[in-house]
């Protein structure tokens, strides 16, 4: 079985409803790094001096290679990310290897092969 990695950048007020989006397309788990920081192609306005950016978070994905371009596209459609500009991006990395996904292997065959 191969993996896909899906990394969500998105602001902070989304990332339960992306999580929920990509658990129901197919993901089996995430790791959420509270707290990242990011600039789009126009700079955030501030305020004497202080930042007014939202709060954004980092979601990390393994998803099953046949689920994942599934998974990226709703996730993209909850985000809103191509119809605001400055919601967020996801993208999504081929995985050489992993390791500690055997449980997830288990849960996969069946929905994978019903795929297929």
């Amino acid at each position: 079985m191969r993996f896909k990695m899906i990394v969500t950048l998105v602001e902070d007020d989304k990332t339960e409803r992306i999580l929920e989006t990509a658990r129901e397309y197919g993901a089996t788990g995430a790791t959420v790094i509270n707290n990242a920081r990011g600039e789009g192609i126009k700079k955030k306005s501030t305020f004497f001096g202080l930042s007014l950016d939202a709060r954004r978070d980092a979601i990390v994905m393994l998803v099953e290679e046949h689920l994942a371009r599934g998974v990226l596209e709703h996730i993209a459609e909850v985000g809103e990310f191509d119809t605001k500009p400055g919601t967020g991006i996801a993208f999504q990395l081929d995985v050489e290897d992993a390791v500690g996904v055997v449980h997830q292997m288990e849960e996969l065959t069946h929905v994978v092969e019903d795929k297929i």
